[in-house]
């Protein structure tokens, strides 16, 4: 639930800034749809509650996040109103599941010469006397000969 209102405030702030005429006029439209269907999903079914009014309201007033009170707030009526409806609670969690894919997609990485890009994550580990890493250069592992008369 706490994704979902997340997604809600990204909407509001997002339709905030288009009314204010500050949008991005290259913003990616097959995520402002889905955020617009999320939105949809949610007002109608909490039609009328303060908490969601509250919400956009904070995002009118460009907050960055919404307050924690109204955070929690939203989330416990996304809750009530999940646990009423399970129909509503399953398209609810498809919306947010479609938003999360759709932000993955989106998401891109780049990189200049010689550099690493990674869209996700990476994990590098090293055990057992070894060495591990992204970029590595010449490395001896185990005791290192003694130095003879041209290593000083």
């Amino acid at each position: 639930m706490e994704i979902a209102v997340g997604y809600l405030f990204a909407w509001a702030v997002g339709k905030a800034r288009r009314v204010a005429g500050r949008a991005d006029q290259e913003a990616d439209r097959t995520l402002d749809a889905a955020m617009d269907r999320l939105h949809d999903l949610v007002s109608r079914k909490l039609d009328g509650d303060r908490a969601l009014e509250r919400l956009a309201g904070e995002a009118e007033l460009g907050q960055e996040e919404p307050g924690a009170r109204t955070r929690q707030r939203v989330q416990l009526a996304l809750e009530d109103a999940a646990e009423e409806d399970p129909g509503f609670a399953e398209a609810l969690d498809q919306a947010v599941k479609q938003l999360q894919t759709l932000e993955r997609a989106a998401a891109t990485a780049s990189a200049g010469d010689g550099g690493q890009a990674v869209g996700g994550n990476v994990h590098i580990q090293a055990s057992d006397n070894s060495a591990a890493a992204w970029t590595m250069g010449n490395v001896t592992l185990g005791n290192p000969p003694p130095p003879g008369p041209h290593q000083g």
